[in-house]
């Protein structure tokens, strides 16, 4: 039962007024802290109604208003924020990546609690994998965490997913998953590719934090991305969506993991950038090395990065002008080579993207780091999981 309501009350104003109280706390647990006129923008309720519902829904303590921010206001009483009663629980994200393990943990009013990480054998088996998560979550929130109040945790893994005839690119069927993970943790769990849930962290707590249209480009051992569209995870067909790696590049040669050749990831990922500074005459043997040679001045290293770089920004111009985002967020490994890379991204990009675009893309380095695809999870549950409906009763 809602908070507010009362069993005998079931008359056409009272089904009403259920909906208004789910559209504002569905608001709250999806975009994390809003004031009232946020959410008047958003829910479409008259000043009174929300008004109404908001008071209820606070001394029922469903709702918890927080102290207004100390930036100045010009005019007027500063703007308090309210959100789902932090107390009410928590939200647990893994990611399974490659050679590693993170988790990460939110609560319902958007404020991260933890985040941590452990490397391992790229061959380790699942059931080792999975324990080690389960190990990792109990360090978080000193052993505190609550699952009750939302019962659902968001998993990220490499390779597509959607498609019931491709699972994660690590031998676990998707299908295997999340049955593993329910059986460990007796929770439902909600999947996707990990790169993709990186791009909802980054629109969510990253560096697009509020963003509605966000392209986020993850330059590692491979390449990949993804997009978040009207505020919502786009997959496409398949769970296809994001793979911005495997898009062609003009010069580009190079035999690509997936077969074909001259795609973007060939002469933009860490191995192929390492490849191309040893060609040129450098000696790297990882990136950290070439990352020195950069901050160094190296002139091999810096026109290295420019090319790559070049490519980046013709590819997301492409990007762009086919999706329209407002902004463009690049993670991995990569980018922390920072302006060397970024500065002949932003120049090409500028160079080959609509004219009328060219001041409404906002370029940005990702902020999250290794717990982008954990953070990622936890926004997929928080903003699409049918599980949570009918969240909360009552906080506690």
């Amino acid at each position: 039962m809602l908070v507010g309501m009362h069993p005998h009350q079931d008359g056409p104003l009272a089904r009403l007024r259920r909906g208004h109280e789910d559209l504002v706390l569905d608001l709250l647990r999806k975009h994390g802290p809003l004031s009232r006129a946020e959410l008047g923008q958003h829910s479409g309720l008259s000043r009174t109604t929300l008004s109404d519902i908001v008071t209820e829904l606070i001394e029922s303590g469903a709702v918890v208003a927080t102290a207004p921010g100390t930036a100045p206001r010009r005019r007027g009483r500063p703007v308090e924020a309210l959100t789902l009663n932090p107390s009410a629980g928590q939200a647990i994200g893994i990611d399974f990546a490659r050679r590693a393990v993170h988790v990460s943990a939110v609560n319902v009013a958007h404020e991260v609690i933890g985040s941590a990480s452990e490397p391992h054998d790229p061959g380790l088996p699942w059931e080792e994998r999975i324990a080690l998560a389960e190990r990792l979550v109990g360090t978080l929130a000193d052993g505190a965490l609550r699952l009750d109040a939302l019962h659902a945790i968001g998993v990220g893994v490499v390779g597509p997913v959607g498609d019931p005839d491709a699972g994660p690119a690590q031998p676990c069927p998707s299908a295997d998953l999340p049955a593993l993970l329910r059986k460990r943790f007796e929770a439902p769990v909600l999947v996707d590719n990990n790169t993709r849930l990186a791009a909802l962290a980054e629109a969510t707590w990253g560096a697009a934090a509020g963003g509605q249209d966000v392209l986020y480009l993850r330059l590692s051992h491979g390449v990949g991305g993804g997009l978040v569209v009207s505020g919502a995870l786009h997959r496409g067909a398949y769970g296809l969506s994001g793979e911005f790696g495997h898009i062609a590049v003009e010069s580009g040669d190079g035999r690509c993991s997936c077969g074909a050749t001259g795609c973007l990831e060939t002469v933009a990922s860490v191995g192929a950038v390492l490849a191309a500074y040893r060609r040129a005459g450098g000696h790297a043997d990882g990136l950290a090395a070439l990352l020195g040679a950069l901050e160094a001045g190296d002139p091999v290293a810096l026109r290295t990065l420019e090319a790559a770089g070049t490519h980046i920004g013709t590819v997301l111009a492409a990007v762009c002008n086919a999706i329209g985002p407002g902004v463009i967020v690049l993670g991995g490994e990569l980018a922390a080579a920072g302006p060397p890379l970024f500065e002949p991204v932003e120049q090409a990009l500028r160079a080959h993207i609509m004219p009328i675009s060219r001041d409404r893309v906002d370029l940005r380095p990702a902020t999250l780091g290794e717990a982008g695809g954990a953070l990622g999870g936890i926004a997929l549950v928080l903003r699409e999981s049918p599980l949570l409906s009918h969240y909360p009763a009552r906080p506690g």
